[in-house]
């Protein structure tokens, strides 16, 4: 840290805290006055609201009387320490009692990697009793600083007690020297003849990123090396976030994870035992930590970690710009549709508990009557109308935030905005949504003064970020993509015989093609894109799709239970629940069916979807709500043949998907799994 003296001075040093302060609030308040005295915090109650929000989250008090309140702010002009000492102690919630050593971290919302670096270094340093010992017998204040900004620890002086201990520690030298002679290094290779040494990958983040990131992944690495096991951490904070190697992945025989912020890119460790705790748990107790995850991968208790966010997964450096568009893009509509689901849905109860003529209700602030349905029902329709209109908008600013962070959501969210204003709809969002992230994006990679930094993610980015977009969204690409969006609606409105019966069929196998994945998430959206100014063909396009949605798991639930000894037991038990799921409109149910047999299974599911979409689109079905399956059948017009025009689809996808299994598979005999190792060979199922 020696390049970087200025992080904290002489100034920022109080080496009799105990005068000012007795609680750590006041603890903080009178070093962050040090920093508003040298210019480095601008608003003091502002940065205190910070660094309290941030305590609110999680006690900042460590073992070995440390205190370490730190927060991002943008009241902070540069990335700033102080530090102070007390002899009585100031309670900051650690577990072995108060602090006597408190160190304040201010770090600007936009440091840049290079200052952070630099705080994780602190905070690995102070797992040192070494360092923290030196700090305790410090007499100077220029000293202290010295000491932190990274002079050898050995300038500082020795207390009384440790020049008693002196000729001790002479006299015991020379053993301990051959000792660690004696003794491989961590990441020594094992010795030839020997076993393979443990080998453990972890990863390690806390809701900031600047301290207890750092210091767990210090305290598990000098806990491997004491336990004598190969360990690799990957600190996801501030300074940075880069993927452990794949290679060491896969060769690591355990996982730790110790964090309290979501781990990004969790799927990379299924399959391997995991100890998943919290930060502190891995500062306060790495060794534990470790034993415990030897255990679980010696009795072979495998963890497979939850599925991660679509920003968490947002691809690998070497992925194809088409699969980060693919991701991106599910981002936003995994974003969009909570919102579609709730705001469609209580539109359709406002229509169905008022009338079709309840749009034309007038406000219920202005307007209502406790005892009147009409009301309630304008109640309902005018809520879901306003949730409703963040479709559009939520789109583009997910979008922009798969692509960008957080710092693409203004700019997402004002572009999408503007598609609502100017009518440019569904496509309109899926343009302001790139745009804004490619903007942020563009701007990130700008070199800007140091001045700059703090106030680039508050001011600068947002600023600069949502006019480009608003530009380039009303005046250059928005009226184009705007007239596209009114001629697909034209054609929409216009469709009927061949021309919609084929509509109906593309969309039926593109909902069944990937049960839930991209593709069908692409049908499903062009469909809910439709709802934003919907029209007789729009909502015939809406109900063609839940309806061929339902078809897969529906059918897989039929075939269990017509031909069950073509499907194991673990697929019976999953049959039944399939019958729920689909009515639900939950396409995914079908998807244990698929992944034991997705050649038999997938174009069994598309061959039903397909009647299904080409019937629902001849028998001229609407549907104004954008989900809930059977439970939304009477606001669909003509319900009747919409549930004939599921079951013929749900009757074609079974009898396909039974006369597949029937061809190329023995039937397993009552009693008997089809997986059943001890099963004769001709029952086992070709490779797919």
């Amino acid at each position: 840290m020696s390049e970087n003296h200025a992080m904290i001075t002489a100034e920022l040093v109080d080496l009799d805290l105990d005068r000012s302060a007795d609680t750590k609030e006041a603890a903080a308040r009178a070093l962050a006055e040090r920093m508003v005295a040298l210019g480095r915090v601008t608003d003091l109650d502002g940065f205190l609201a910070d660094v309290a929000a941030r305590e609110a989250q999680m006690p900042t008090g460590l073992d070995g009387g440390i205190g370490i309140p730190h927060c991002r702010s943008a009241h902070v002009t540069e990335p700033t320490l102080a530090f102070g000492r007390s002899v009585r102690g100031i309670d900051f919630g650690a577990p072995d009692g108060p602090a006597d050593l408190v160190f304040l971290i201010a770090a600007p919302t936009g440091a840049d990697d290079a200052h952070l670096t630099i705080l994780s270094s602190l905070a690995r340093q102070l797992m040192n009793a070494e360092f923290t010992g030196a700090l305790r017998a410090a007499t100077e204040a220029e000293q202290t600083a010295a000491l932190i900004w990274g002079d050898d620890v050995a300038t500082a002086p020795p207390t009384a007690d440790q020049r008693e201990a002196e000729p001790q520690r002479e006299a015991d030298s020379q053993p301990e020297a051959e000792s660690q002679q004696e003794r491989p290094p961590a990441d020594a290779p094992p010795a030839e003849g020997g076993t393979e040494r443990f080998r453990i990958v972890a990863v390690t983040s806390c809701p900031t990123g600047i301290a207890h990131t750092y210091m767990a992944a210090e305290a598990l690495e000098s806990a491997a090396r004491e336990a004598g096991v190969e360990l690799t951490v990957e600190t996801q904070g501030s300074a940075g976030f880069t993927r452990l190697d794949a290679e060491t992945v896969e060769r690591a025989d355990a996982v730790i994870f110790a964090h309290d912020v979501p781990v990004r890119d969790k799927p990379r460790f299924a399959g391997k035992p995991t100890v998943d705790v919290g930060v502190k748990a891995g500062i306060n107790r790495p060794a534990e930590l470790i034993a415990e995850v030897r255990e679980k991968a010696a009795r072979g208790d495998l963890t497979a970690p939850a599925g991660p966010t679509p920003v968490d997964n947002a691809g690998d450096s070497g992925d194809s710009y088409a699969t980060k568009l693919r991701v991106w893009l599910m981002s936003g509509v995994s974003y969009m549709v909570p919102f579609v689901a709730a705001g469609g849905l209580l539109i359709a109860l406002g229509f169905a508990i008022g009338g079709w003529r309840i749009d034309k209700a007038p406000s219920v602030a202005e307007h209502f009557v406790w005892t009147d349905h009409t009301s309630w029902a304008a109640l309902l329709f005018q809520t879901g109308g306003l949730a409703f209109a963040f479709l559009v908008p939520v789109l583009a600013g997910y979008i922009a935030y798969g692509m960008a962070d957080r710092p693409g959501l203004v700019p997402g969210f004002v572009g999408g905005s503007v598609a609502v204003t100017i009518e440019a709809g569904f496509l309109g969002g899926l343009a302001a949504g790139l745009l804004a992230g490619a903007v942020v994006m563009g701007i990130q990679r700008l070199h800007v003064p140091a001045v700059l930094r703090g106030i680039m993610p508050v001011v600068v980015i947002p600023l600069v970020s949502a006019a480009v977009v608003g530009f380039l969204m009303f005046l250059v690409v928005g009226k184009p993509i705007a007239s596209l969006q009114g001629a697909l609606t034209d054609w929409l409105e216009g469709l009927s015989g061949a021309n919609a019966v084929i509509l109906g069929v593309i969309l039926g196998l593109m909902m069944c093609f990937d049960l839930g994945g991209p593709l069908n998430k692409v049908a499903y959206a062009f469909a809910v894109g439709g709802l934003t100014h919907p029209t007789d063909g729009s909502l015939k396009v809406m109900a063609a799709v839940m309806a061929a949605g339902m078809v897969p798991p529906l059918a897989m639930a039929l075939a269990t239970t017509v031909r069950g000894r073509l499907f194991t037991r673990t697929e019976r038990e999953n049959g039944k629940a399939a019958w729920f799921l689909g009515a639900s409109f939950i396409t995914e149910g079908a998807i244990p069916f698929a992944a034991a047999d997705p050649l038999r299974v997938i174009p069994a599911s598309m061959a039903g979807g397909a009647v299904t979409g080409a019937l629902s689109m001849a028998f001229d079905c609407t549907l104004r709500a954008p989900h809930g399956g059977a439970f939304v059948v009477p606001l669909i017009g003509r319900p009747l043949l919409y549930l004939l025009a599921i079951a013929v689809g749900v009757c074609v996808s079974t009898a396909v998907v039974v006369l597949l299994k029937s061809a190329r598979r023995t039937p397993v005999a009552p009693g008997r799994d089809a997986a059943d190792p001890t099963a004769d060979a001709s029952r086992v199922p070709a490779a797919v």
